[in-house]
């Protein structure tokens, strides 16, 4: 028996030296080591032996179990570490090489606008607020009044969700809201950009779901030249400094009197094209001094405080500013509309 114990050691540790994957050193400790291994069958044995000779078989098998197992040990150890190196060898990065260029989003063209038109006002000291899109026909109408039965809630093309929720149809609730908020106290100057929707036909110029940006300034002593001043500064800043403005009548419930803004055309310098449609103007935002009707409702006194309330459409803004046709194109996601306005400066009409 001590014999076989030999060659069981040397043939395993043969076997080990030539093994040259883990897989093939499991399989050698399993088939001398293992239940059904050669060591095992031999230790099986030793019951035919005398008293005197299985404490010497059974210190020598001991001693084979662990010499094999120190080998086996040993291999994997090594075979590990050339796995290793080699895999290191195959993923190895040459760092002089130049690097891959990450491709990156950008904003999309509509939220730099906005973001270029919150700086401007923020820099004249307006706040910028913010306000649900599921509006109640309360801060949508009512309060900027339009009551119910009026008329000119027929302009508006409502998508209700309930005979009291709507999605709003400007952004004007957060005029409002704020308003209220101050308590009819306290002077306001806020600005509030959002997106509204309204039951509209999607064309060029048409969508059902847009962006304003709505301005409020309300205050003791505040007048119709302040309201020029700011949309001219406003003109000015989007469009250039060579750009002049003029004020048209208009009616908007919630502002009295009402006025219509319009820009010089860039293109013909206002003799007319057919970009102006041959007048010289194009039309850009509307405005007007808060209806006392509308302060009052806010908690303000209309004979001590007066304001004035503008609105506008980013996307009109952004059409004019660089020359864009179609008001889908904010919103079809095509990559090679997005990317070219990335750096947009400047202006086209």
């Amino acid at each position: 028996m001590k014999e076989q114990l030999e060659d069981i050691r040397k043939e395993a540790l043969a076997e080990v030296k030539e093994a040259n994957n883990l897989k093939a050193l499991q399989e050698i400790k399993v088939t001398y080591l293992g239940k059904k291994g050669s060591l095992t069958h031999v230790l099986r044995g030793m019951g035919k032996l005398s008293k005197e000779e299985r404490p010497v078989v059974g210190e020598i098998a001991n001693k084979v179990r662990e010499v094999i197992t120190a080998a086996i040990e040993a291999k994997t150890a090594d075979l590990e570490q050339a796995e290793m190196e080699e895999k290191l060898e195959k993923e190895a990065i040459d760092v002089s090489l130049p690097g891959r260029p990450v491709r990156v989003g950008g904003p999309h063209l509509l939220t730099s606008l906005i973001e270029e038109i919150e700086d401007l006002f923020i820099g004249m000291g307006y706040e910028v607020r913010e306000g649900p899109e599921v509006e109640t026909d309360y801060y949508n109408f009512e309060a900027l009044n339009l009551p119910k039965g009026h008329p000119a809630r027929d302009m508006q093309d409502t998508f209700y969700l309930t005979n009291e929720l709507l999605l709003r149809t400007h952004t004007s609730p957060v005029q409002a809201r704020t308003m209220q908020d101050y308590g009819g106290t306290q002077p306001v100057k806020m600005i509030c950009p959002g997106k509204v929707y309204r039951r509209d036909t999607d064309d060029a110029t048409h969508s059902h779901q847009f962006t304003q940006i709505e301005g409020l300034y309300v205050d003791e002593h505040v007048r119709m030249s302040d309201l020029k001043g700011t949309l001219d500064t406003f003109a000015k800043s989007m469009f250039g400094d060579d750009r002049e403005i003029r004020l048209r009548p208009s009616f908007f419930p919630f502002t009295e009197p009402s006025v219509e803004m319009d820009i010089s055309c860039k293109v013909c310098k206002g003799d007319g094209c057919s970009v102006c449609k041959h007048s010289g103007w194009i039309e850009i935002l509307g405005g007007g001094m808060v209806h006392p009707n509308v302060l009052e409702m806010a908690g303000y006194d209309p004979d001590v405080y007066t304001g004035f309330a503008f609105g506008m459409g980013p996307e009109r803004i952004a059409m004019l500013k660089y020359g864009i046709d179609d008001i889908r194109h904010f919103y079809t996601n095509d990559k090679r509309f997005m990317t070219q306005y990335h750096h947009a400066k400047g202006g086209t009409l």
